[in-house]
């Protein structure tokens, strides 16, 4: 068997709670996966309903870091965090040894090799710093025209018409306003309108990219695995041994010297 036929397992893990929609979830990966790719999603059991601050970002961690450690052990190609503020990518990439991605992180790449400038259309103000803060760490810092929200929680996205007619707005003002040249969407819980959001821009005379944070990072994810590739490990080392009271992971042993 060669090595393009051998089956590609990713894990995409939520770092909420909400269970509701998982299958909804992994079909939407599903879609943008490669013939014999399989995604299967899981999530926290201990962490936010949703992630809308830093504060929520943080208290996911614990419980996204053992499920990251328990799909490397089930034999897992690669990880995804299903949450466009990158929760806890960073210490995983230190636990384990296979890929893990982030939807912001790899959509911003995607979007700063398709245009000038770009601008992400989030859910509500209290994340943009976030989101302005993460372009500026993966260096992206001068493509970013903007970070917009349309002022819609992330529990109450499900009205979709809604939904794509606020981003279509905002996303009309970043490119008119803002002069971006690409636009992402800020948000993986905002599925299937990428489509429809690149129809209402043709029409309206802009033939711009809109880049899914979902694509994005399967897309990203599986192309890390077939070219054997992983984080660094002179960047992402072991954490050092310690005693961290409360806190039941296995910390793999130091390999890299520097």
């Amino acid at each position: 068997m060669s090595a393009s036929e051998i089956p590609l397992k990713v894990m995409i893990i939520n770092p909420t709670t909400l269970a509701s929609s998982d299958l909804e979830t992994e079909q939407e990966y599903a879609s943008y996966a490669s013939v014999g790719t399989q995604v299967r999603v899981t999530r926290v059991e201990e962490g936010p309903a949703s992630i809308e601050c830093e504060l929520d970002k943080a208290i996911c961690v614990p419980d996204f870091l053992r499920k990251a450690q328990q799909a490397e052990a089930e034999g897992y190609d690669a990880i995804i965090s299903d949450c466009y503020c990158d929760p806890a990518v960073k210490p995983a990439r230190e636990l384990v040894s296979i890929p893990v991605v982030g939807p912001a992180e790899s959509s911003m790449h995607f979007a700063a090799s398709l245009g000038h400038r770009f601008s992400v259309v989030t859910v509500l103000p209290n994340i943009v710093p976030a989101i302005e803060g993460l372009a500026e760490e993966y260096g992206l810092g001068g493509k970013l025209a903007s970070v917009r929200y349309v002022n819609i929680p992330v529990l109450e996205l499900g009205d979709r018409n809604k939904l794509v007619d606020a981003l279509h707005r905002e996303m009309l003002a970043a490119i008119r306003e803002d002069h971006a040249h690409v636009l992402v969407v800020g948000c993986t819980g905002m599925k299937a309108v990428v489509g429809e959001l690149r129809r209402r821009l043709n029409q309206d005379r802009y033939d711009v990219p809109v880049v899914d944070p979902i694509g994005a990072s399967l897309k990203f994810a599986e192309a890390l695995v077939s070219m054997g590739l992983k984080q660094s490990r002179l960047t992402a080392m072991p954490p050092p041994e310690k005693n961290r009271d409360g806190f039941r992971l296995k910390v793999p042993k130091k390999t890299a010297v520097v």
